[in-house]
Formats: structure tokens, C-alpha cells, sequence
């Protein structure tokens, strides 16, 4: 690994970090710097503007999501439990991911956050099935509101202890 590598690297992790903390909007590329010891030029130079962060932290789960979309699973629960396994797995990004870029209904749609709502349209599609009667259509905005909140406000517990109690309740719904 080259040193620049290296330090993509390390401004990727500190910017996972403080964007699960604080969200995207309150970390600026300045906290970024001061996080992994660089310059804001620095950190500039590699990731400006502060959207490729975003891009780049995105982009595996974005892999991910499209193949949990794309298969075919035997039951909703089946689907349920793969969902909770995404969010778990991608906490440290799921606040980037389903509350600071999917918020704003009035964005172009090539954008990050129209792609967001793409993967929340179709997630809600696929857990209500065709034709759902009201009370699937409410549990399956539940679920999604469950594991946005629980992957959000969680970061401080243990993955083992967030995936029982969120595969818990998520099946109870």
C-alpha cells in the first residue's frame, strides 16, 4: 500500500466515523483533517469536494444493496433478516445513507440521495409484496423506520447486541 493509499484510507475511516457521529452536515473536511492529523488541504486534495467522501463510503453499500435487491429470497422474513443484516453490517454509514442524503425530496435525480430513495422505494416494494392491504403497508414502514433509528442511535453497541434486538423486532413486525 502507497502512502497516499494509506492516507485515503485513514481519511475514509475517520470520515465514517464522525459522519455516524454527527452526521454529514456537521462534519466539514476541517474535522476530517484534524481526526487523522492532515491539513484540510490535505484532505482536499484527495477527497474535494466533500461529496466524494460520501460517494466513496457509499459505494460498497451501494454494491451490497443492489444484490440483496436482486435476489430472489424464499420468504419476506428470509428478506427481513438479510435487510437487518445490511443495516448492522453498515451502521457506521446507514446515518449518511438514510437520513442526511435521503432527507431532501427536492434534488435532481442523478443525485446521491435520489439513488437513496431509489433503494428505499424498492425496499418498501419488495417487503409489501403486490397488492398489500394497509396493515403490511404500516408494518413495513415500521421496519424501515426500526432499522433506520436503531442502526442510527446505536453506535455505541455492541453488532451482536444491535443484530439480535433489531432481527427481534424487525420479525415481530
Amino acid at each position: 500500500m502507497t502512502t497516499a493509499d494509506d492516507t485515503r484510507t485513514r481519511i475514509l475511516a475517520a470520515a465514517r466515523e464522525l459522519f455516524a457521529e454527527r452526521g454529514y452536515a456537521a462534519t466539514s473536511l476541517a474535522d476530517i483533517a484534524a481526526a487523522v492529523g492532515l491539513t484540510k488541504t490535505a484532505v482536499a486534495y484527495h477527497f474535494h469536494p466533500k461529496g466524494r467522501l460520501a460517494s466513496e463510503l457509499l459505494s460498497p453499500a451501494a454494491g451490497e444493496m443492489l444484490g440483496l435487491l436482486g435476489t430472489d429470497y424464499a420468504s419476506r422474513q428470509e428478506f427481513v433478516d438479510a435487510l437487518v443484516e445490511f443495516a448492522v453490517r453498515y451502521r457506521s454509514v446507514i446515518r449518511l445513507f438514510m437520513e442526511d442524503l435521503a432527507g431532501d425530496d427536492s434534488v435532481s435525480p442523478d443525485s446521491e440521495r435520489a439513488t437513496i430513495r431509489t433503494f428505499r422505494d424498492e425496499i418498501y416494494a419488495k417487503l409489501v409484496g403486490d397488492d398489500p392491504d394497509p396493515a403490511i403497508r404500516l408494518r413495513s414502514w415500521a421496519l424501515l423506520g426500526a432499522l433506520q433509528w436503531g442502526a442510527v442511535k446505536t453506535m455505541d453497541l455492541p453488532e451482536e447486541q444491535v443484530r439480535a434486538v433489531l432481527l427481534e423486532s424487525c420479525r415481530a413486525l
